[in-house]
C-alpha cells in the first residue's frame, strides 16, 4: 500500500501488483499463458494485472515492474530465449515470485534451469499434458506461486 494526496488530504491507494508471463511462439505455450491470465483474475486474485508477451519481443526492463513473473516455451532452448537466459545468469531475481511451464518436460527441465540461476523464488513446474490443464489445478498453482513468501 502507498499514500496518495488527493486536494491536500492524503489517502492509502492500493497498488495493482504486476505479473509478466513471457512465452516463446509456440501454440501450447501461448495457450498456456493464456489460461493462467485468465485465472489471474478477482475475486481470487484482487488488485493483480496480466502482461503477456513473446519472448522475442521481450527486453529487461519489462519485467522490472513486475511482482511476479511466469516462463513458457514448448521446447529446451529456444532461439527466442537467448536474451532471457542471458539476463537470468547475470541478474539476480532472489525473491521474485516465478512459475515455469511447458507441454515438454525436457523445457521444463531447461526452464528451471536457467531460473534457478537467477536465484528467482521459482514454485514446482507446471506440466501441462498436450498443452492443457484441469482448471482447479492450475488456480491452485498460480495461487502457490503468487502467494509465495519469498515475495518482494
Amino acid at each position: 500500500m502507498t499514500l496518495g494526496r488527493v486536494g491536500g488530504k492524503l489517502y492509502s491507494v492500493e497498488e495493482s501488483r504486476k505479473v509478466l508471463i513471457v512465452t516463446d511462439d509456440e501454440a501450447h505455450s501461448q495457450s498456456l499463458a493464456h489460461d493462467i491470465a485468465s485465472v489471474i483474475t478477482p475475486p481470487m486474485f484482487e488488485n493483480y494485472s496480466v502482461s503477456m508477451i513473446k519472448a522475442d519481443q521481450f527486453y529487461g526492463t519489462d519485467i522490472l515492474p513486475a511482482h511476479a513473473f511466469f516462463l513458457g516455451c514448448g521446447v529446451p532452448s529456444p532461439m527466442t530465449f537467448t536474451y532471457i537466459e542471458v539476463l537470468m545468469e547475470r541478474i539476480n531475481f532472489a525473491g521474485w515470485p516465478c512459475g515455469v511451464f511447458s507441454s515438454s518436460p525436457k523445457a521444463l527441465k531447461y526452464l528451471s534451469g536457467i531460473v534457478r540461476a537467477s536465484e528467482a523464488s521459482m514454485g514446482k513446474p507446471l506440466l501441462a499434458k498436450n498443452g492443457e490443464v484441469d482448471e482447479a489445478r492450475l488456480c491452485e498453482w498460480v495461487k502457490t506461486i503468487l502467494e509465495d513468501k519469498g515475495k518482494r
